[in-house]
């Protein structure tokens, strides 16, 4: 299977509309990443790579360095109220800072696009990993008034690894203790047009966002797929995930749904903003 990315933006544009919904793309950072891009995905072909970069050429560096985004979207409905999807890298202190480009910058990034902190009623994490919990974090979020919403699998994981990580320390006991810390399992609709879909495999807990509303559709997503490589071959492994081969199924079934609909694809990490299946 092969999905064709197309840019139907420009950088500069960061606002789409799915029906009543306001989609805006938010950056946190950007900078390299600790892995070079062909020990990432190292059954890559050279002629993978080079339709890659046809499609997302803000990706490679002239020295040859694999350059991600470290994004987030905020989501605006009908009625006003702000779901954020992913929280970023976080500030100078946060988890991230041992192989992240920290601090973000997402507060003012949600300021410049007339979005107060205070407005994020609901935070939606993608998965744990520290690139995408960072303003999350009690200790350092903005978003006080939140309540942030992981998959349970997510959570069990997580908490089981608590000897190697601190995602259970400095942010599932804090918020589960300020009844703000909203565990779901498997799909659930959050309002008429926004709906979190499980998306497991890169971790157990992933999960993604689908925005819909008549015949308009955006999947936005954290790290089920990291670069454009994975459009152009999606069953290629990422080393990365947790489960390589669930991760590739996940993969091929969103990304197959996504085409069928000619879904926007929101990412993370791509460089490209919005692409379409």
């Amino acid at each position: 299977m092969s999905v064709r990315l197309v840019r139907v933006l420009a950088m500069t544009d960061a606002v789409r509309k799915i029906g009543p919904v306001t989609v805006v793309a938010l950056d946190d950072a950007d900078g390299p990443h600790f892995d070079l891009r062909e020990d990432a995905f190292p059954a890559a072909t050279p002629q993978d790579w080079a339709a890659a970069d046809a499609l997302d050429p803000d990706s490679l560096t002239l020295d040859g360095r694999w350059w991600l985004r470290f994004r987030s979207f905020a989501l605006i409905g009908p009625d006003g109220r702000v779901t954020l999807v992913d929280a970023g890298i976080g500030p100078a202190n946060s988890l991230a800072a041992e192989w992240a480009p920290v601090p973000g910058r997402l507060p003012d990034a949600l300021a410049e696009a007339g979005i107060a902190a205070t407005d994020v009623e609901t935070i939606v994490l993608t998965h744990l990993h520290t690139d995408h919990i960072g303003w999350a974090v009690p200790a350092d979020s903005p978003f006080v008034n939140a309540r942030v919403v992981v998959q349970r699998a997510e959570v069990t994981a997580f908490r089981a690894a608590r000897d190697v990580t601190q995602q259970e320390e400095v942010l599932l006991t804090p918020l589960h203790e300020q009844g703000r810390l909203h565990v779901i399992e498997g799909d659930t609709q959050l309002t008429t047009e926004v709906r979190v879909v499980a998306t497991p495999g890169h971790t157990p807990g992933h999960q993604s966002v689908l925005v819909e509303s008549g015949d308009e559709s955006m999947l936005v997503t954290g790290d089920l797929l990291v670069h454009a490589v994975q459009l152009i071959r999606p069953e290629l492994a990422y080393g990365h995930d947790m489960d390589a081969e669930l991760a590739r199924k996940t993969r091929l079934s969103m990304l197959e749904h996504a085409a069928g609909r000619k879904s926007l694809l929101a990412v993370s990490h791509l460089s490209t903003l919005w692409s379409q299946a």
